[in-house]
């Protein structure tokens, strides 16, 4: 049983990632709390319980991912990854403090939370590209999925504390606190960041400086059809899957009637099955298109026992079943999509996943919104449903057509041309 936990966490024996990871922790935490301080303040303060309200500020938080996609990725493999993460982490954390200040001094409107929604989102969609791929230039490729995993599990760590840490925060003194644990929260991963040894990095090659990067990066991926496969999976989950912050929340208030604490509760509840499909992730070798297809299948039927959940206590049971099969399946598209790209598209194909996977908010979480204010949470979340069995629909279709490609079937993934005829990709 010993030797288990030594290969799941065989990325900590490198001192760069070590740091790294322990920075991200503290900074997860405070996004954690932060989130759900969010959440709490546009659904129950600024408004009368509106879904609405909140699927407008999750659209504008996450539009900045597509809108400014032909920049991102771009800026991914052009700039100095470890100066750029500096550069986002510095402005996020700004940004909370500030909206910490404002909401602890009695100003806070409901128009000022969509302006920094919207600036937060503009920062995280230069900061997350950047962020995945710097995870290779830590521990390289041979350690990349243990390390994209552990990063996830560090992310849903977090959110066991953070949401509950929120709700304790909210009670006893007001959510502008929550922003400002947040802000000051990022001193970690910038402190982290600043002491990682510069001489044990794996920068890969830089990408070329000519006009057209973004629509060569489309090109690359157009050419790929394993990679196009992923993509329309991230979309039908992403867009109308991942609405967490509109489907817990409306059950929490509308349906079961919780407070601060209950709606923390519910998140930390749902960190659990999201640790537990990363831990699982770790252990386990490299993902295909399989993983994604019956991860992807399982988010059909949790989605629908959430909906037709009768109490609290069975909500959550379900939320823990969600969180695990939701983690896998977007792990697993982290490391397929990394690993069977050649290191100088890295960041636009990156930048091309999140923006797929975050940037069609816009689309979705006005739409769930909507018809949880209007025919209530519980059909909102048949919409979750019906996005995890489109997209094992999906993964289904491809592995019939034999679209699926492993390594072995030709040369290794990273060493092809950009049209990707000459590159397969690690999905079997």
């Amino acid at each position: 049983m010993s030797a288990a936990p030594a290969g799941a966490f065989r990325s900590l024996r490198r001192y760069n990632y070590r740091l790294w990871a322990g920075g991200a922790l503290v900074s997860n935490v405070g996004t954690g709390v932060q989130r759900t301080a969010q959440d709490w303040l546009v659904l129950t303060v600024l408004t009368h319980h509106s879904a609405s309200a909140l699927g407008v500020v999750m659209a504008l938080q996450f539009a900045p991912q597509l809108l400014l996609l032909p920049w991102t990725g771009s800026a991914a493999d052009r700039f100095d990854r470890r100066r750029l993460l500096i550069l986002t982490q510095a402005t996020m954390g700004a940004l909370a403090l500030i909206l910490g200040l404002l909401t602890v001094s009695g100003l806070m409107r409901l128009w000022h939370i969509y302006i920094f929604a919207a600036l937060f989102g503009a920062a995280a969609a230069f900061d997350a590209p950047v962020r995945q791929v710097f995870v290779a230039e830590l521990v390289g490729d041979e350690d990349l999925h243990n390390a994209v995993t552990l990063n996830s599990m560090s992310f849903n760590m977090a959110n066991l504390v953070g949401p509950a840490v929120a709700g304790m925060v909210i009670a006893a003194v007001g959510t502008g606190w929550a922003f400002l644990i947040n802000g000051v929260s990022f001193l970690a991963v910038l402190t982290s960041i600043f002491l990682l040894r510069a001489s044990e990095l794996r920068p890969p090659p830089r990408g070329g400086r000519a006009r057209g990067a973004f629509t060569e990066g489309l090109r690359y991926v157009a050419g790929r059809r394993d990679l196009v496969v992923i993509l329309v999976m991230l979309f039908l989950i992403g867009t109308f899957g991942l609405n967490f912050p509109i489907f817990i929340s409306t059950m929490a208030v509308r349906v079961f009637h919780a407070d601060a604490r209950g709606f923390g509760m519910l998140l930390s509840v749902m960190a659990v099955g999201t640790v537990a499909g990363a831990y699982l992730s770790a252990r386990s070798a490299r993902p295909s298109l399989k993983t994604l297809l019956w991860s992807a299948a399982l988010l059909g039927p949790g989605f629908a026992l959430a909906a037709f959940a009768p109490g609290y206590w069975s909500f959550a049971a379900v939320l823990i079943f969600i969180g695990g099969a939701c983690m896998v399946f977007l792990v697993s598209t982290n490391t397929l999509m990394q690993l069977s790209t050649e290191p100088a598209m890295r960041g636009r194909v990156m930048a091309l996943r999140i923006g797929v996977a975050l940037g069609c908010t816009p689309i979705g979480a006005p739409t769930v919104g909507w018809i949880a204010d209007h025919l209530g949470p519980r059909w909102a979340l048949g919409v979750g449903a019906a996005s995890g069995v489109a997209a094992a629909a999906v993964a289904a279709y491809a592995l019939r057509r034999g679209w699926a490609r492993s390594p072995a079937d030709g040369d290794q993934a990273g060493t092809g041309v950009a049209d990707g005829t000459a590159k397969p990709s690690l999905i079997r």
